[in-house]
């Protein structure tokens, strides 16, 4: 009969090695390339909702060490701040659970991390990441000037006509250089919160879940404190310079954070009623211009709170004990 450990460990190695060829698939298909590197966390976070922090761990090795004997150490390392460790920490918060009577609940049950704690951290992580590829590359005005540069270019080269007015230049630069960090970390943290998703869906469908499949439109909501961080990112973006660039991060995670939560208490309002299916598919069209998407955002603000999830404990459940 094989022990836990002998059973962990092949599945942490297999998790590592299929987050591997997501990552190789990524850098073959640029079309697809942040699709498949988000869903290259998907393993990393089934191996640890449904066998442990010692299954994720041993996914992170192996695919960091992959990633550096095939492509090279640096791209491991950005590959392990950026998908692999985030996707690590959220199955380890995922896990966490401790009786329900330290927290005011029955004696019989426990009470699992909150989804809206969960999805904090994710913010944070990813806005660390952000900003620490953002030191590494040496990202600011001069990277983001040549990039408009070489974009004007490329336009003029299909339009000779086209002559752009400079102060109209000059204005797409200096926004460009604040919503570049803003789009790419709030991506990140909605295609990462998706993988999250699908793999606790997945793993719910089997005997491995440690944690209760909780209902999204119910329980998806921002911390109360996540407020506060949003609000200095914002105030951060007009004091220009590297605060206005790591403001402008802040802004795009805990943004994506809150359009979230926003989507979810739609969904949660709208149940059950006959126009919700129009409604629904409206407002996730409409969400990709900037005004609905905002008012979205807003129904996320205005709806913050920690649910907890309680569930009978299990003799057998391998949880970790929140402090």
């Amino acid at each position: 009969m094989k022990t836990p450990k002998q059973t962990v460990l092949p599945i942490g190695i297999l998790a590592g090695v299929v987050a591997t060829l997501l990552v190789l698939g990524a850098m073959s298909q640029p079309s697809f390339a942040s699709v498949l590197y988000a869903a290259s966390a998907l393993p990393i976070l089934v191996a640890g909702l449904g066998w442990g922090n010692l299954a994720a761990v041993t996914s992170i090795v192996m695919a960091a060490a992959l990633g550096a004997a095939f492509v090279s150490v640096p791209f491991a390392l950005t590959t392990a701040i950026f998908t692999l460790i985030p996707a690590g920490w959220l199955s380890h918060l995922a896990n966490l659970a401790r009786p329900a009577s330290e927290v005011g609940g029955p004696d019989n049950l426990l009470a699992w991390y909150p989804l809206s704690d969960i999805l904090l951290h994710l913010c944070g992580l990813v806005t660390l990441a952000v900003i620490a590829l953002g030191v590494v590359i040496g990202y600011g005005p001069e990277l983001t000037n040549e990039m408009v540069d070489m974009m004007t270019q490329a336009l003029q080269g299909q339009d000779p006509t086209l002559a752009p007015d400079p102060a109209a230049l000059a204005q797409t630069k200096s926004l460009f250089v604040l919503m570049l960090p803003m789009i790419q970390g709030g991506l990140w943290v909605l295609l990462l919160f998706a993988a999250y998703y699908i793999a606790s869906r997945f793993v719910s469908r089997s005997a491995r879940a440690l944690r209760p499949r909780e209902d999204m439109p119910s329980a998806l909501r921002m911390n109360r404190n996540a407020i506060f961080i949003f609000l200095a990112g914002i105030l951060l973006t007009f004091l220009g310079g590297v605060p206005a660039m790591i403001g402008a991060t802040i802004c795009g995670t805990f943004g994506a954070g809150f359009l979230m939560a926003g989507f979810a208490g739609l969904h949660f309002r709208s149940k059950g009623k006959d126009w919700r299916l129009p409604v629904l598919v409206l407002a996730y069209l409409s969400s990709l211009m900037l005004l609905p998407a905002f008012f979205i955002l807003v129904l996320g603000l205005a709806d913050t709170r920690r649910t907890i999830a309680l569930t009978p404990a299990r003799p057998s459940q391998d949880t970790n004990e929140t402090d």
